[in-house]
């Protein structure tokens, strides 16, 4: 105790506040790494379904064998667009799966609230799911792990067709595997939340070191003790908030991975290949599947110069 005239006033040590500073560090990175850690797998999925689309499009335009059937051609150029259709179903049903938006393959057009269970109205995708599915949602199988299924059977009809060879079908396994196990990692950061043990004891570490702090800075500060108070626990409660914010990266808040804007932009990629797709063989369409420029010349350009003979 220091006395000061006739008065006590209380001057305690000063609080190692490092320790307790570089813990809220450490909660916020852990969070932030869930943040990022799902964008990546995210654009893991995206590469996945982008690699796949480009494969099964330009492989099925250029596989015409002779004396084919005009109409087996016709059902196979309408599988394989029913499958790139799936790959981007794919992409909706990650997202409403992270979001426990279960059910649209139920409910043509419908999805249902994990709060109340009434169908809620998600038009968004239930044109690309495959006609007369049934979905497995309320037995743990998740709509997109199911999707990935008519995918796999699509690259093993495909290569007994001949329209893939064997390691390119091996690849394309791959890619649909890397894709399954981005969507697992995903899935793991959806279900796995942060111990409430250790929310509680940070909640109240963080309350006694704001209850000591100003009995710390008294004696030096005077009155200048509140303002400081008050900015370094604005700042570690603001920490805790944003940790608090990144834990579950796929909401709808305004601080998580913008999935809506991300997917959407994806589909219309994909689909913009497809229209292209669909016009392989008419007059000056659907050049970039059959390796052709689309102004009819030849152009031959070497690495680093232009050949202009």
């Amino acid at each position: 105790m220091d006395r000061r005239g006739s008065y006590a006033t209380l001057g305690l040590p000063n609080p190692k506040a490092n320790a307790h500073t570089a813990y809220q560090v450490f909660r916020n990175q852990t969070s932030y790494n869930r943040f990022w850690d799902g964008r990546n797998y995210l654009s893991v999925i995206i590469t996945s379904v982008r690699n796949l689309s480009r494969s099964f499009l330009a492989c099925s335009s250029i596989h015409n064998p002779t004396g084919s059937d005009p109409q087996a051609l016709e059902a196979a150029r309408a599988d394989t667009e029913r499958t790139v259709r799936i790959l981007v179903a794919i992409l909706y049903a990650t997202k409403n799966h992270l979001r426990a938006e279960w059910g649209a393959e139920i409910i043509p057009g419908a999805a249902l609230s994990p709060n109340t269970g009434n169908p809620t109205v998600i038009p968004e995708y239930s044109d690309l799911l495959p006609p007369g599915l049934k979905g497995l949602d309320d037995r743990g199988v998740g709509l997109a792990l199911q999707l990935a299924f008519f995918v796999e059977q699509y690259i093993k009809r495909s290569f007994d067709a001949g329209a893939f060879h064997g390691p390119q079908a091996s690849q394309m396994q791959v890619q649909l595997n890397t894709l399954t196990d981005a969507y697992g990692r995903m899935e793991t950061i959806r279900l796995t939340s942060i111990p409430i043990a250790l929310l509680i004891h940070q909640k109240q570490v963080l309350s006694l070191f704001g209850c000591v702090l100003p009995f710390a800075l008294v004696d030096e500060m005077g009155w200048w003790a509140v303002f400081i108070v008050v900015m370094v626990m604005f700042t570690l409660y603001g920490i805790d908030g944003i940790g608090n914010q990144l834990e579950d990266p796929f909401g709808f808040d305004r601080n998580d991975i913008r999935m809506d804007a991300i997917v959407d932009d994806i589909r219309e990629e994909v689909f913009v290949l497809l229209e292209e797709w669909r016009r392989v063989g008419a007059k000056g369409g659907g050049e970039m599947f059959l390796g052709k420029g689309s102004s009819g010349g030849e152009r031959r350009v070497r690495v680093g110069s232009v050949d202009e003979h």
